[in-house]
């Protein structure tokens, strides 16, 4: 393709920064609300990538960022891929053994990290020979906290005197512009790599009607993570779009979120459903104008149907969305389909509470255990297969993986879904055993090892059970050894757990059992004991809150 005429970031800059250069960029941070416009925003990608040649970072470098949503955060999504240099998004909320290889796995050349992360950072690459390749970390803010990470300078200083304009080269639409590693239930972390085309189809398709469309009366507030999978494309789509942005900053509250609706005036806002069931909660006993927000989108796990009746009673649209790191990561968005409108209510509910309708772009099938495509009849069901322009074709690095997980051109899922008459998925269970708390991913299956590295442990086994707040919770089954006295294992478990894991990886729940339940073939049958604890929800307050998912 001639130069010039390639599918890459740059031209969402160029456009918000020439038809919209006093729109603003908003941020929530320790010192307070930080604001400045597009034009601003411009100068100021121009002196990181600047500051980025004049430290000596090659031009295809991995550039990697440990960081909450705000609009440094921000400046990092244009001011690195547009130079040819790869965005590498990690998630702080790993164990320090997956950020390790990660680190290592994608060879990231520079850091940049919060002031408030610095600390995990640190664990991290303490005596960590998995760091050696990293040739400088920047803290973003105006100063460096003492810190034993070195080559260290702050961000202000590092892009300070640069020259707010830029060359800009040229780059091919299959130029790697991002990379996020997915966390599975078996082994180590998959890196998923995203070329600018990629980057480009996923925006243009989320800004179609049946996308999620942003356009310049928008005000958006990714509450997603940015570290998850581009907040969910996000900020390139409100870009694209010329809308306002607002980042609500580091583990910002119900109570942070709710006077950032009100006072930034924000009408479409993302995150995963324990998000907005802590607004809820908060708006029980405070008065919240919700007047401005339009749209509400939820994704990371399903959204409860009294969620979607409640904000339908505050006029706010709660779009449910699926998609994967795969897949950049938009699937499939569940809007109601023209001539569903005369539905009655209950129906329309039970239809907006599915996964909802591919993407327009994408194309999927589903495979039974016989390796057939099922009926759209709402009952039957297999794994979910997709293709199209944004989805990734291979992991970096693993070979292995590929194998287990494409064919022919298509990405294998791993869920399990049904899909009904009028094409709407809807997700029935995961053929890979991991849990999501809050959004986040929990690996059962190293859990199971952890727990059964321990010399009084028989088997153990771990599942995902419901959860009122965080949707699913860890619950250990462990089978002591003969004679081994229950309590004492549970406590030492708990012990050994606290100090390879997050607080929030502990299992809610020890339970001792005589055998776990197997398959015909001898392994662990999960499905039994989540049959049997089906029913039997967590409750609120089982997990602490210094122990949250998503905490700083």
């Amino acid at each position: 393709m001639p130069g010039g005429t390639d599918q890459t970031l740059r031209p969402f800059l160029w456009r918000a920064e020439k038809l919209y250069p006093d729109t603003e960029i908003v941020s929530r941070t320790h010192q307070g609300i930080e604001r400045y416009t597009y034009s601003e925003y411009s100068d100021r990608t121009a002196q990181l990538a600047n500051a980025m040649d004049e430290a000596g970072v090659p031009d295809d470098a991995r550039v990697a960022t440990f960081c909450w949503n705000h609009n440094r955060h921000f400046e990092t999504y244009f001011g690195i891929p547009t130079t040819g240099r790869q965005l590498h998004l990690i998630n702080p909320l790993l164990p320090d053994e997956h950020i390790q290889f990660i680190v290592d796995d994608a060879d990231d050349h520079l850091i940049f990290v919060d002031p408030s992360l610095l600390e995990k950072l640190e664990g991290a690459a303490d005596g960590a020979s998995e760091f050696d390749g990293v040739e400088q970390f920047v803290v973003i803010g105006d100063s460096v906290p003492e810190t034993d990470l070195e080559p260290v300078t702050d961000y202000e200083s590092f892009i300070e005197g640069n020259d707010t304009d830029y060359d800009w080269p040229t780059l091919s639409e299959d130029r790697p512009a991002g990379m996020c590693y997915t966390s599975g239930t078996t082994g180590k972390p998959k890196g998923v790599e995203y070329t600018h085309q990629m980057l480009w189809s996923h925006t243009m398709a989320s800004q179609s009607p049946q996308g999620i469309p942003m356009d310049d009366t928008d005000v958006v507030m990714p509450v997603v993570p940015m570290f998850h999978v581009n907040a969910w494309g996000m900020p390139f789509s409100a870009t694209a779009g010329g809308a306002k942005h607002v980042y609500p900053g580091p583990s910002p509250e119900p109570e942070d979120l709710a006077h950032l609706i009100e006072e930034e005036g924000v009408t479409i806002t993302a995150g995963v459903p324990t998000v907005w069931l802590g607004l809820m909660e908060y708006m029980e006993d405070n008065e919240v104008d919700l007047s401005a927000l339009d749209t509400l989108i939820v994704g990371g796990s399903a959204a409860p149907e009294a969620m979607i009746r409640f904000f339908d009673d505050h006029d706010v649209e709660l779009l449910h969305a699926w998609g994967m790191s795969e897949m950049s990561p938009i699937g499939s968005v569940s809007h109601l389909k023209g001539g569903l409108e005369d539905l009655d209510y209950d129906t329309q509910v039970e239809k907006r509470g599915k996964q909802g309708l591919i993407a327009p772009g994408l194309e999927f099938k589903v495979i039974d255990d016989d390796g057939n495509e099922i009926d759209w009849d709402g009952e039957d069901f297999g794994e979910l297969y997709v293709r199209g322009p944004w989805v990734t074709q291979e992991y970096f690095k693993r070979p292995e993986a590929n194998r287990e997980d494409y064919e022919d051109g298509w990405l294998k899922t791993g869920d399990i879904v049904s899909v009904d008459q009028d094409g709407y998925l809807k997700i029935v269970d995961r053929a890979k055993d991991v849990i999501k708390s809050g959004g986040e991913w929990i690996s059962s299956v190293e859990l199971e090892n952890e727990l059964m590295a321990h010399d009084d442990v028989a088997e153990a086994t771990v599942i995902g059970v419901p959860h009122e707040r965080w949707q699913e919770r860890p619950v250990a089954f462990v089978v002591p050894g003969e004679g081994i006295d229950a309590d004492q294992l549970e406590a030492d478990l708990r012990d050994l757990i606290g100090e390879e894991y997050p607080k929030w990886w502990m299992p809610d729940e020890f339970i001792t059992i005589d055998e776990v339940p197997k398959t015909a073939t001898g392994k662990f049958d999960k499905k039994v004991l989540r049959d049997e604890y089906a029913d039997q929800s967590l409750v609120e307050g089982q997990v602490p809150e210094d122990a949250s998912p998503g905490e700083d």
